[in-house]
């Protein structure tokens, strides 16, 4: 009679509070310590003698992964070898190839299985820009198991007080490289980059040395004014940046914009998640200028980006409205800033629900429980919202005229009446 296999269930091994040995069948149980920890042991005998060796804790490795593990060592077995023997060999093939392996080697090899799923190309560059600015030079060629607290330090003390958030991001990437290289089997499991309870022991938090940097923004209050001289502006750039003004989005989200985001029938612009911050599809309503500004720019397409940069079919570089705004304008602010320009006139200035502004601006809503529950994108509510902005932002042109032709009025009635 074949042996039963495939005992436990992952819904069992989560309920499981009594403390024991349980099987799963084909060598493979799951050990209960009786302060409920779970783990999974691959059991046999040879020669006589009773033989374990652990494969994980329930809470890193599911039981699907334990079944493929105890399945390597049962075809160790069948081959008429020594499980225990062969998990020590290779155990000690690893420690050694991680005497071999640099640093430098163990992080770019990290580099290279996560740039998939970075979504941002300048995150790589980011990356492989500080590790070799201020990492490789100390311990790039260092062998990735002789790592240490003091050659972690030595990469970022220099740097800690002076740059600090630039250190403390080095600090993580590099954390994350040992981390990795640990989970290879190529340096043992302690990390000497971790911060709590380790490098904070021996660093100053970031807070204590960090100035926070907010991005500097336009006065609300005066946006009205500086919009119409960014609308009398010819240059493209004022185009672009008066686009950003109106939709309140990010530079990234504005000079990636392709033509087929954009519905100007529905005066709709639906920007794909890969794009966004957040990972989430945003839409954002367009105000009639805003629409004006994309027909215009639409004479001028010759590619696939709204906005154009000057090579063929490339894109405005990031740092294009920047310039603009600073040089061309002389406002000492930051593209960015004007985000923070709406957020404080939707606060100030309009009777807006918080969640609604917060959507305008594509921020993830924080409160788990809220977002459960909302799972629309407040898309009229926000149109009315923009359609609001757009007003605001050109009362002073659209008034002056009116503006104009009272005083025009009370001019004739004035001379009428005998007093000029």
């Amino acid at each position: 009679m074949a042996k039963k296999i495939n005992k436990l269930s992952a819904r069992l091994v989560a309920s499981l509070k009594d403390p024991g040995l349980y099987s799963d069948g084909l060598n493979l149980y799951l050990r209960v310590t009786a302060a409920l920890n779970k783990n999974y042991v691959f059991k046999y005998t040879r020669n006589g003698k009773t033989h374990e060796i652990g494969l994980g804790s329930e809470s890193k490795i599911s039981l699907a992964r334990a079944r493929e593990k105890a399945k390597d060592y049962i075809d160790i077995l069948d081959a008429g070898l020594d499980p225990l023997t062969e998990k020590r060999k290779k155990d000690e093939t690893d420690k050694q190839q991680g005497k071999i392996l640099t640093f430098r080697q163990c992080a770019e090899q990290y580099i290279e299985a996560k740039r998939s799923g970075w979504k941002n190309p300048k995150h790589v560059q980011q990356w492989e820009n500080t590790l070799s600015q201020y990492a490789y030079p100390v311990i790039g060629d260092t062998a990735i198991a002789e790592v240490s607290t003091e050659l972690v330090l030595r990469v970022l003390s220099p740097i800690w007080n002076s740059k600090n958030e630039t250190a403390s991001r080095l600090r993580g990437r590099i954390e994350n490289v040992l981390d990795w290289a640990a989970v290879q089997g190529f340096r043992s499991r302690e990390n000497p980059a971790g911060w709590k309870g380790h490098l904070s022991n021996l660093l100053p938090a970031p807070a204590k040395v960090q100035k926070p940097e907010h991005f500097k923004a336009v006065d609300y209050r005066e946006l009205p004014d500086l919009m119409t001289v960014i609308r009398k502006n010819q240059n493209l750039s004022a185009r672009a940046l008066e686009f950003l003004i109106l939709t309140a989005c990010r530079t990234n989200e504005l000079i990636g914009a392709t033509w087929d985001e954009i519905n100007l029938n529905e005066k709709l612009w639906t920007i794909p998640g890969e794009r966004m911050k957040a990972g989430k599809e945003h839409r954002i309503p367009l105000c009639n200028r805003a629409v004006e500004i994309l027909k215009f720019m639409r004479l001028l397409s010759h590619g696939d980006y709204v906005f154009a940069g000057r090579s063929a079919g490339g894109r405005m570089s990031t740092g294009t409205m920047d310039t603009f705004l600073q040089r061309t304008l002389g406002i000492e602010a930051t593209v960015h800033g004007f985000r923070s320009s709406f957020r404080d006139w939707a606060s100030e200035e309009t009777s807006a629900a918080h969640e609604v502004c917060e959507m305008a601006l594509a921020h993830t809503i924080k409160n788990k429980a809220e977002s459960a529950y909302r799972r629309g994108d407040l898309l009229d509510k926000r149109r009315a919202l923009m359609d609001e902005w757009e007003s605001y932002l050109y009362q002073y042109p659209q008034k002056l005229p009116y503006i104009l032709k009272i005083i025009q009025i009370l001019q004739r009635l004035a001379i009428k009446a005998g007093y000029q």
